[in-house]
C-alpha cells in the first residue's frame, strides 16, 4: 500500500504496527467480548495487546458487564423504534422490497479529542479549498492557465455545468452542506476516500442514532463526555439564513424535494421538521416575472428566498437543465442569476466531487492556499494519464477501480475479491472510457466491534462528518455518520449494499458537558 507519510498522534501512535502484527484472539475478558478477535487490521477500541485504547474503557467496562441477552435486547429495541419513526431508505433494484430500515449496530464507535482536532481542520482547510476552486472554474480559470488541472478533464466532468460560468453566488461559498468520506488505514491515520458535495445524505440518521444511544444507555453517557449533534440542525438554519439575498430583511427557508419516493425522503422531511421550515416539491414552486420564487400556500403565494435543494442540477430547473424533469421549478435558474433566490448547494458543484478531479484536491490546496494537504488523499491513479492506466491495467488484481461519477458501492471492482473474468470485463471499461475511472490501493481498513447474531466481531467501517460552510465560518457536526460493513470481510459499508450505521462519539475537551450531547 503506498500512502503519503501521516505522522501520528495519540492513540493511533501506540498501535500504527497492529495491522503488520499477527491476529490476535483477546482472552480473559467478560461476556461478548471475551474471544474477540483483533485479526490483522487497526482496531479502533483495542492496542495490539488487546488493552482498550484511552477513552474507550467505560464503553468497554459496560459490554463486559452486561448479559449479552440485554446488549441484543437493546440493539433489537433501537431497531423497532427507528421502524416506527420511519426512518428508512430504499433499495430499487432489491426484489424482495424496496423500503429497508437502515441497519444500526447497538456498539458506538469513539474518536478521541485530539484525533478528532486533526480531522475538523483538515475538514475546513478542504471545503475552503474546494469553494475557491469552484469560484475559480466558473469564472478566470487561473488553475486551469497555470497547469495545475488539465481543462479537458474539468470540462469532461458530468458535474460541470457551462449554465454556471460567471455565477457568483453570494459570499462565494458554492458548497454549504457537504459530506467527506474518510477512511482509516492500518497506520491508524485517516484519509480522504471522497468528497460528496451535490446532495449528501446521512445526516439525519447520525441524530436518530444519538438520540436512542442516549435512551437505551444513559449510564455510559453519564461516564463518558461526548461532543453533542442535537445542535445540528439549528446550525443549518442559522447557515441558511446567512445566505439569503442582502436586500431580503426576514428570509423565507425551504427544502425542495423530490418528493415521498426519493430514498433519503426521511432525511428531507426530518430537517425541514426539525428547522421548522415548509417541506416542497416542484410543483409547489413558482417563478413570477420577476424571477422571484414563490410558494403556493392556503393564503396565496408566499416569497421563498432560500432553498435547501435535495434534486440533482439535472432534474432542478426544465428551462436549463433536462427539459423532461418534472421535479423541478421552470425559471428556478432564472431566479438564482438575478440574485432573488439562494440555492444550497449552488447549481455546479458536482465537478468537485468529481473522483478524477478529487485527484487534484492536494494540488489545490497547494495552489489556492500554499499549504500541505492536512487530511491526505488516498493514493489515486487517474486512467486518463497513460502511465496511470498501464499500471492499473497490470495490476488489476491489486486495486479498487471505481468509476468517476457512481456512489452507493456501484460501478466499482475490488480487484483482489474478483474473478479473472469480472477483472477482464472492467479493463475493457478502462480502456473504452480511460475518463471515466480512476484507481486506488486495497486499503487495510480499521474495524470496530459490531454486535453480529449474538456476538461480537470486527467489522470494516468508514466516516462522514457534515460540513456547514457559511458567510464567516465553517462547522464540522463532531464525529458524523460511521457506515459499517455487516458482511464479514466486506470493504463496502453503503446501506444498499449490506452495510449499517453506528452512532459516533468524539470524546469532548474542555468546554463540552455531558447534559448536551
Amino acid at each position: 500500500m503506498n500512502l503519503p507519510n501521516t505522522r501520528l498522534t495519540g492513540s493511533a501512535a501506540q498501535s500504527q504496527s497492529q495491522s503488520q502484527s499477527q491476529s490476535t484472539t483477546i482472552s480473559g475478558l467478560k461476556g461478548l467480548l471475551d474471544g474477540y478477535d483483533l485479526g490483522n487490521f487497526f482496531d479502533e477500541m483495542f492496542d495490539a495487546r488487546g488493552r482498550p485504547l484511552p477513552d474507550r474503557e467505560a464503553l468497554v467496562s459496560l459490554i463486559q458487564s452486561m448479559p449479552p441477552a440485554d446488549l441484543l435486547r437493546r440493539q433489537h429495541s433501537i431497531e423497532r423504534a427507528m421502524f416506527r419513526m420511519g426512518v428508512t431508505f430504499t433499495v430499487y433494484s432489491d426484489a424482495s422490497g424496496t423500503e429497508k430500515i437502515m441497519p444500526f449496530d447497538v456498539i458506538p464507535r469513539i474518536i478521541s479529542s485530539m484525533e478528532w482536532s486533526h480531522i475538523e481542520a483538515g475538514l475546513k482547510q478542504r471545503i475552503k479549498v474546494l469553494n475557491l476552486f469552484l469560484t475559480d472554474i466558473y469564472s478566470k480559470q487561473e488553475i486551469v492557465k497555470e497547469g495545475i488541472i488539465p481543462e479537458d478533464l474539468i470540462l469532461s466532468a458530468t458535474g460541470y455545468r457551462p449554465e454556471c460560468r460567471n455565477l457568483r453566488p453570494f459570499n462565494d461559498v458554492w458548497c454549504h452542506i457537504t459530506g467527506t468520506d474518510l477512511v482509516r488505514a492500518g497506520d491508524g491515520a485517516f484519509y480522504v476516500l471522497e468528497d460528496n458535495l451535490r446532495c449528501p445524505s446521512g445526516a439525519s440518521y447520525v441524530m436518530q442514532n444519538r438520540m436512542k444511544m442516549k435512551e437505551n444507555f444513559p449510564q455510559l453517557f453519564a461516564q463518558t463526555q461526548v461532543r453533542p449533534v442535537n445542535d445540528y440542525p439549528s446550525r443549518m438554519y442559522s447557515m441558511l439564513l446567512e445566505m439569503a439575498p442582502p436586500h431580503v430583511d426576514n428570509p423565507v427557508v425551504a427544502v425542495l424535494t423530490p418528493g415521498i419516493y426519493n430514498s433519503a425522503y426521511f432525511e428531507h422531511s426530518f430537517f425541514a421538521q426539525q428547522m421548522g421550515v415548509r417541506l416542497v416539491e416542484g410543483r409547489d414552486l413558482v417563478v413570477d416575472d420577476k424571477n422571484v420564487v414563490r410558494m403556493k400556500t392556503i393564503d396565496g403565494l408566499e416569497r421563498v428566498d432560500v432553498l435547501y435543494r435535495r434534486i440533482d442540477d439535472d432534474f432542478l430547473d426544465p428551462e436549463v437543465f433536462r427539459k423532461d424533469s418534472m421535479l423541478g421549478v421552470p425559471g428556478l435558474m432564472r431566479a438564482f442569476k438575478s440574485g432573488n433566490v439562494s440555492l444550497a448547494n449552488s447549481p455546479g458543484t458536482g465537478v468537485a466531487d468529481d473522483k478524477v478531479i478529487y485527484a487534484y484536491v492536494p494540488d489545490m490546496i497547494k495552489y489556492y492556499l500554499n499549504e500541505n494537504a492536512i487530511l491526505p488523499n488516498v493514493k489515486t491513479y487517474v486512467c486518463q494519464r497513460d502511465e496511470d492506466r498501464e499500471y492499473v491495467l497490470a495490476h488489476m488484481d491489486e486495486l479498487v477501480v471505481k468509476a468517476a461519477n457512481e456512489s452507493g458501492g456501484y460501478g466499482l471492482i475490488v480487484g483482489p475479491h474478483a474473478t479473472q473474468k469480472e477483472r477482464d470485463e472492467f479493463a475493457d471499461r478502462v480502456r473504452k472510457n480511460p475518463r471515466n475511472y480512476i484507481a486506488q490501493p486495497t486499503l487495510s481498513l480499521s474495524r470496530v466491534p459490531t454486535l453480529i447474531d449474538g456476538s461480537i466481531e470486527g467489522r470494516h467501517v468508514d466516516l462522514r462528518p457534515y460540513i456547514l460552510c457559511g458567510r464567516d465560518s465553517v462547522y464540522v457536526m463532531p464525529g458524523g455518520l460511521t457506515r459499517v460493513a455487516l458482511r464479514k470481510g466486506s470493504l463496502v459499508v453503503n446501506s444498499s449494499q449490506g452495510g449499517g450505521s453506528k452512532d459516533t462519539w468524539v470524546v469532548a475537551g474542555n468546554g463540552h458537558t455531558v447534559a448536551d450531547a
